[in-house]
């Protein structure tokens, strides 16, 4: 699995110029004339209509009034805006701060009852302690050269937490040996945040599952991940947050976090693992 787009980003636009393309058809236009209609080359209307380009919400009106279809613009637009949100850049998404973004999450995590999370980096959002969140979120807004509003992002960051202890939602985690030892913060910070871990992985809600970093791989090291049900799956690239809805390559998460699964340790060996760790920043 790569970093790049996944191909869920290139369905939802595909869908949108192939109406597009039905729309010129019903209006008995070729690709030239319709360029001519809506005064652009017609090179822009090959990209379009590829998929190569995802069309402005100004081009869908154009492209609809040229056709006589005004009636498809509102629907189009929606879908094609749908479809943004499939890969939604990091920048973007914080251009205001963090704040915001922290906030906005919390609906999703609200509606889904498992959560099964991997991560290879640091620590999921749901474990992390105020100290560990505030030196990440500031890592990232310093090298996002974003609005800094991280004394704000913090607690909102944290309130999700509250989802550990409330309803009946499970929460598989697994995390790379790795991500133990990967310091966030100051020692100190590092040590408070494992010592949560520790007191985290004795709720019933929660299983916490460590891959050895010596493990034989069956399945390689991938980019952080989060599946929501069986329904959608967020991957965290460096620069985006993909939203993965293609139940084709949900299937494959599943069945990746199945073999990850395979190779973690669970219970005690997985305490003594972070307990070592902690050690190592006391």
């Amino acid at each position: 699995m790569s970093s790049s787009p996944s191909s869920s980003v290139v369905a939802a636009r595909k869908a949108v110029a192939d109406q597009l393309v039905e729309i010129r058809k019903d209006a008995g236009l070729n690709g030239g004339e319709l360029s001519v209609l809506c005064g652009w080359h017609p090179a822009k209307t090959s990209r379009i209509q590829s998929g190569k380009a995802a069309p402005s919400e100004g081009d869908i009106r154009a492209w609809c009034t040229a056709c006589g279809a005004d009636d498809r613009i509102p629907d189009l637009i929606a879908a094609s805006r749908a479809a943004d949100s499939v890969y939604q850049e990091w920048r973007r998404r914080n251009g205001s701060g963090m704040r915001l973004a922290q906030e906005r999450v919390i609906g999703d995590y609200e509606r889904t009852r498992l959560f099964r999370i991997y991560v290879s980096n640091v620590l999921p959002g749901l474990f992390q302690t105020a100290g560990y969140a505030t030196a990440l979120l500031q890592s990232i807004t310093d090298f996002q050269g974003t609005p800094n509003d991280v004394a704000a992002a913090v607690p909102a960051r944290l309130a999700r937490a509250r989802l550990l202890y409330t309803g009946a939602r499970r929460f598989a985690v697994l995390i790379e040996e790795w991500v133990l030892r990967t310091r966030i913060g100051s020692a100190e910070d590092m040590a408070a945040q494992l010592g949560h871990l520790l007191t985290l992985m004795s709720l019933p809600s929660v299983s916490v599952g460590i891959i050895p970093a010596g493990c034989p791989r069956a399945v390689w090291p991938l980019e952080a991940f989060y599946l929501f049900d069986d329904q959608r799956v967020v991957v965290e690239t460096l620069t985006a947050k993909v939203n993965v809805l293609q139940p084709r390559e949900v299937t494959d998460y599943i069945r990746a976090f199945r073999g990850l699964s395979d190779m973690a340790v669970y219970g005690a060996e997985a305490r003594a693992l972070t307990a070592a760790a902690r050690a190592s920043f006391e």
